[in-house]
Order: structure tokens, then sequence, then C-alpha cells
């Protein structure tokens, strides 16, 4: 299981995304949709793995988890 974090930054009202499945370890997203974009990222990213993504807010509480299955099983 592939696990994203969505948390805010410190130094910017923006987001990073941040997983060891990706490349570079985190994507940073800005905008008023960051949070939807940053998930639907990690949702893309694992779709043929299953992902637990979870959204923190600035004190670093879970605000949000999803679970995302993926759409590829061995039979």
């Amino acid at each position: 299981m592939q696990i994203y974090e969505v948390r805010p930054r410190h130094d910017k009202p923006d987001f990073d995304l941040i997983s060891d499945a990706l490349t570079f370890g985190r994507l940073w997203y800005a905008g008023p949709n960051a949070v939807a974009n940053a998930i639907g990222y990690a949702e893309y990213r694992s779709r043929s793995h299953d992902a637990l993504i979870r959204v923190y807010d600035d004190a670093g509480n879970v605000i949000q988890t999803q679970e995302h299955k993926g759409e590829f099983k061995e039979p």
C-alpha cells in the first residue's frame, strides 16, 4: 500500500503532496483547488496499487483520510 500525505506549507499558503512513491518525494500545489488536485494526482499515481491518502491541518492533525483501491489485481 502506498501512503500519501497532503500537508500545508509553513512558508506559503500552499500544500505539499508527500510520499515515498513519488520520484522526488514531494510535489507542490497552490490555488483554491490545491488539496483536491493533490488527492487526484495521488489517486492517479496509485491506480494500480492500493493507497491511503491523508490530509493534515496546520497543527499536524489528520483532518481527512481516503483509501483508494487499485484497479489492477492479479488473478
